[in-house]
Order: structure tokens, then C-alpha cells, then sequence
């Protein structure tokens, strides 16, 4: 590795809602490479109406300490070269599949992040379709991929799992408020509690606020939320669908909460995984492999 004073920064582009995991994933990264002494922040371009206050909210609603080199809207062209990361391939294909809801500003800072830059891209299979337009949409013509082989056993890439950076969080309070947890944060995953919920008196969902197609008699619990972790006793995992990446599940095994895993056993997907997995810190050996490369190539 270079010295410090010829290291790339690394830009951790995150393009997704405020309470999305591959926001925490991107800010628990940013500070393991740090640690490492790897220059790197987090370059969040707000989606929709979500104001940057709401990712504020939630990166300091989880983290103890103040929360440092998190940029929001607010990325101009540097003569100097840099590297980009991506914590998921969506980062990159959701700005492509909803510049509609870009202002000329925000449209201006993707295209100055993403053009012509090589790109640490952690694999996904939500939009592979609109991944591969998205690359050449925003000209990103050098990508080093990194993948979860366990997850994604037919994805391209290093193997690489993402893992959370539980030293950086807050110790959850307890005040329980409700006894069951679950995720609706989507319409998806809302509309699969159809038939669950009511079997579950005392139950909270963790949901984004405004929806339309929220069920105002359910105790709907607008993310992001204070002491999450610390409200609920059991985590009833639903997912009856592909899911990549499920931090709570992780979060409930660090701090000891019990899992219903409401589910045929007959599904295997990111979620059977993960139920398999323990609690680890992050590993940069994958990410500083490809940084390496990405520094003598560019």
C-alpha cells in the first residue's frame, strides 16, 4: 500500500432510503477503513423527499459517537482520483431507475461521483438489469465485484460478507413497549403480515412513516426509531421473500433477543443463511485487496 499522502479517498456512495442497512453497512465500513487508516467517507445523495436530517436521525439514533465524514448532497468534481464503493448494487441502479426524482442539483452530484470512476461494487440480485444499464449509463467503465458466495452462490465476485460494526452502537435501554417486532419498511413486506399480525396482540411494525398502504388499527412504528433494539422482547421474521441482507436478525442475536423464524423451512434464501451465522466484526481484507488493485490500475 501506498503512503498515506498518495492513498485514494474511497467514497461510500449510499443512494437508498434513511433506514435501509446498506446505510449502516456503508457508515460501519467508512469507520472500519478509517481505522485502518484508509481515507474514506460516506457520500449520501437523499432519495425521494427524504431530508437529510432523516439519515442524521437514523445513523445517530444507532451509533454512540458523533457521527463524522458522512457528506449529504453536497459532492462537487475533484481534480483528485478516488475511489467509489457500494454496499449493494442498488446503490448504483436505483439512482438510474428513478432519475425522475433527482433535482438538477442531486442528478448533477451522481453523475460527478459515479462518472468514469472505478467502483468497489458489493454483489446483489435485486435489479440486475437495471445494474448493468445503470454502469453504463453513469460511464463507471472499471468495477472490482465482491461477493457473498453463500448468499448469492451464482454471483461473480471475491468473497466478501458484509457483517455489522457492533462497537459503534449504542447499548439498547431497556423499555419494552410492545412484545413482537416486525419489519414492514416496505409494501412488500407490509402486505405479508396480512394474516400474522392479528395472532400477535402485543406487537409493534417497524414501517415508514406516510405510506398509503399502512393498516391504521396496527401499532405501525415509524422508522427511524431511538432505542429500537430496546422496545420489543421477540423478533418475528416473516420474509416470505428473497432477503439479502437482514440486519435485525444479526442485531437480535448480538443483543440476545429471541427469533421467531415464521417461515417454511422449505425456503433457502439470504435469510436461511444468515439465521446460520453469529455476530463477527467486519473483515477489510476483500475491500483493501480491491482498493490495492484499484490503486495501481488507476
Amino acid at each position: 500500500m501506498r503512503k498515506n499522502g498518495h492513498l485514494k479517498m474511497i467514497n461510500i456512495i449510499v443512494t437508498s432510503k434513511p433506514v435501509d442497512g446498506l446505510l449502516h453497512y456503508s457508515y460501519e465500513y467508512c469507520c472500519a477503513l478509517k481505522a485502518a487508516d484508509i481515507p474514506a467517507r460516506v457520500h449520501i445523495i437523499t432519495r425521494r423527499d427524504y431530508a437529510p436530517e432523516d439519515y442524521m436521525a437514523s445513523l445517530e439514533n444507532k451509533y454512540k459517537d458523533t457521527i463524522e465524514d458522512v457528506y449529504i448532497n453536497d459532492y462537487y468534481p475533484s481534480d483528485d482520483k478516488e475511489v467509489n464503493m457500494v454496499m449493494g448494487h442498488s446503490m448504483v441502479s436505483i439512482p438510474y431507475r428513478d432519475l425522475h426524482e433527482y433535482d438538477e442539483d442531486r442528478y448533477f452530484m451522481l453523475h460527478s461521483l459515479f462518472r468514469k470512476k472505478p467502483i468497489i461494487s458489493v454483489h446483489s440480485e435485486n435489479d440486475i438489469e437495471g445494474y448493468s444499464l445503470a454502469l453504463e449509463h453513469f460511464k463507471i467503465d472499471i468495477t472490482y465485484c465482491l461477493c457473498d458466495k453463500e448468499v448469492y452462490p451464482n454471483g461473480h465476485g471475491d468473497h466478501f460478507e458484509k457483517t455489522i460494526n457492533f462497537s459503534l452502537y449504542k447499548t439498547p435501554k431497556d423499555d419494552i413497549m410492545f412484545k413482537y417486532l416486525f419489519l414492514g419498511t416496505n409494501k412488500e413486506y407490509y402486505n405479508e403480515l396480512s394474516d400474522v399480525v392479528p395472532n400477535y396482540e402485543s406487537h409493534g411494525i417497524l414501517t415508514m412513516q406516510g405510506e398509503d398502504y399502512l393498516n391504521p388499527d396496527w401499532n405501525n412504528v415509524s422508522a427511524p426509531v431511538q432505542n429500537l433494539m430496546g422496545m420489543f422482547e421477540t423478533y418475528v421474521y416473516n420474509k416470505q421473500t428473497f432477503d439479502p441482507a437482514p440486519r435485525i436478525i444479526m442485531e437480535c442475536k448480538y443483543f440476545n433477543k429471541e427469533i421467531i423464524y415464521n417461515r417454511s423451512a422449505d425456503i433457502i434464501d439470504g435469510g436461511s443463511v444468515y439465521m446460520n451465522r453469529e455476530p463477527q466484526e467486519p473483515n477489510l481484507e476483500e475491500i483493501v485487496k480491491a482498493y490495492n488493485e484499484l490503486q495501481r490500475v488507476g
